[in-house]
């Protein structure tokens, strides 16, 4: 194929799996109480987490825009169009890049595509129900001054969301791009373990960046991180 055709294909790709998004946003617009509940339930003190997490009460969350509420069901939407698309989505890509692997590869990274699919919905998992309430827990009770109240708004709350949900879930993507490499001979599991040290800081950076600056909520974030490198090392081809 010329690289005209290839960029053809990428298009339809892309074409075909944006319109798998918009698809699935459907549902999730249409199905609007049964979707918030999902995602506003780490905002009740009741949320199971809390329970090794404490967190004082319900947060207030608030919204300060006219269209704020449409735009944040917009949004919304089109995240869960993502998560619920994903698989699809991951089929396209192994679709794309199927024809340029060798018949002794393609059975290895369809492996890795398929893995890549439970890896993502388990990083959505750790986001939900770990990471974001622990997040919550402690900007609710982090104060400057005893004359301001903490108020939450809406739009920072859902970016919130996306960030330990979705982002997590892609993060948790890397076991598949490593098997993936590996099976195409470009690294191995020796020069992954060499890199251990080097994986821990990083580790801790990603994590920094992630959580709120409290250590210990940085440590929850770290080990999940971490565990998927040493998860990569054994999914590694040779």
């Amino acid at each position: 194929m010329t690289f005209w055709d290839h960029l053809e294909e990428l298009r339809g790709t892309l074409t075909r799996s944006l319109l798998a998004v918009f698809l699935m946003m459907i549902p999730a617009f249409i199905f609007k109480d049964l979707l918030f509940d999902v995602i506003m339930a780490p905002t009740r003190a009741s949320f199971p987490v809390y329970r090794w997490f404490p967190m004082a009460s319900d947060l207030n969350i608030v919204n300060l825009e006219i269209s704020g509420q449409f735009m944040v069901h917009m949004r919304t939407a089109a995240m869960m169009g993502v998560i619920l698309a994903f698989p699809y989505i991951i089929f396209e890509l192994w679709r794309f890049v199927a024809p340029a692997l060798y018949p002794k590869e393609k059975k290895g990274v369809g492996t890795a595509f398929l893995w890549g699919t439970l890896l993502f919905y388990l990083g959505v998992t750790v986001g939900y129900f770990i990471l974001m309430p622990v997040c919550l827990s402690f900007f609710q009770g982090y104060s400057i001054s005893d004359s301001v109240a903490n108020s939450f708004s809406l739009q920072s709350y859902i970016a919130l969301v996306a960030s330990t949900v979705l982002m997590i879930g892609l993060v948790f993507e890397f076991p598949m791009l490593i098997m993936i490499l590996s099976y195409i001979g470009v690294v191995n599991r020796s020069l992954l373990k060499k890199g251990r040290k080097y994986a821990l800081v990083a580790v801790l950076v990603v994590a920094a960046f992630i959580t709120p600056a409290d250590p210990g909520s940085m440590i929850i974030a770290a080990v999940p991180l971490y565990a998927l490198y040493e998860l990569s090392i054994l999914f590694c081809r040779q």
